[in-house]
């Protein structure tokens, strides 16, 4: 391996590059299949917020559990869970993660390390919380992703006193994309984000999360100060949804050029630029971003083939 001049080697880099762009090429094929009909239900798309997943995906064991939200393409494929099953599962194939049946919102895959997907805002934090239990006996570390609308949740403030109380090994990640649905967070939330779990004692640091090198910096001193033992750790990761909240959101309630502004601090482009001036050569940059839009449109053609499941019949009545 090649080490770069900010102490990380080049593979690595070059690794979170192909995820980052995996997951926002991934996005960007679900909008493109939901407006064509493709997908069943809602979706709540990742497209912004790379350097989060990615950043503390890179970071952790094969002994550490994640609990994601709704908006959990991204986690999971910063985990590795096989893109062509979570596509399947997008348009409700049997060929998909869950079987078809989990859809956009829910998907889980306990061999990639995600125990779960969770609608309910806040709920990826009571999951978290409950397989943080459980892994202080193993050494692993639970990780609970979560935007800053779950800041306000009972969830929140139960859970990180109970981890606190008992120093469990979790972290909880404040995805702070700026909007709770389409409401500022500050005309919703009082405060510091970060002081609700200072109150508490907790070890908590506020980071920019546009950059995947500065989310991995971050990652490896939460996860570290959680897997010795010391408890729990609460980031607060800065970052952006590129989309409105869900597929009904025109994004309209946003100033005139927020968007572009935060367009301008690109997660893949910040990460292209650190790598060119780092020494990668564009050839190779190129090559992961072709390779990984020819990977998408396979997937496309895949999926779109893949079978239904066959129809279920539950009822409480027995012969």
């Amino acid at each position: 391996m090649t080490a770069t001049e900010h102490g990380v080697d080049r593979e690595l880099e070059l690794d979170l590059y192909r995820r980052m762009h995996l997951i926002r090429g991934f996005e960007d094929l679900v909008q493109s299949l939901f407006l064509r009909g493709e997908v069943y239900g809602t979706t709540h798309l990742y497209s912004g917020q790379e350097a989060v997943a990615v950043g503390f995906a890179s970071v952790l064991e094969a002994r550490d559990r994640v609990a994601a939200t709704y908006r959990g393409h991204g986690h999971a494929l910063a985990l590795g869970v096989d893109p062509q099953a979570l596509l399947d599962e997008m348009l409700g194939r049997a060929t998909g993660i869950n079987g078809g049946r989990a859809g956009s919102m829910n998907v889980t895959s306990p061999k990639d390390r995600l125990i779960g997907s969770f609608g309910i805002v806040g709920g990826s934090i009571a999951a978290a919380t409950g397989a943080a239990l459980a892994l202080r006996r193993t050494g692993g570390v639970a990780i609970a992703f979560f935007g800053d609308g779950a800041m306000n949740q009972g969830y929140f403030f139960e859970c990180l006193n109970f981890c606190r109380v008992q120093r469990l090994p979790i972290v909880l990640v404040c995805e702070n994309n700026g909007y709770g649905e389409y409401t500022p967070f500050q005309e919703v939330t009082a405060g510091a984000i970060r002081a609700r779990a200072e109150v508490m004692e907790v070890p908590a640091e506020t980071i920019d999360g546009m950059q995947a090198w500065t989310v991995r910096d971050a990652a490896e001193r939460a996860v570290g100060s959680a897997r010795s033992g010391d408890g729990p750790f609460f980031v607060e990761a800065i970052t952006y949804r590129y989309v409105g909240h869900s597929r009904s959101d025109p994004g309209k309630y946003r100033p005139d050029g927020e968007l572009d502004r935060w367009r301008e601090r690109d997660p893949l482009t910040l990460l292209r630029a650190r790598l060119e001036e780092a020494g990668a050569e564009t050839a190779a940059l190129d090559e992961i971003e072709g390779s990984v839009a020819a990977q998408l449109a396979e997937l496309e053609q895949r999926a779109l083939v893949a079978p239904f499941p066959e129809p279920q019949a539950f009822t409480e009545f027995k012969d």
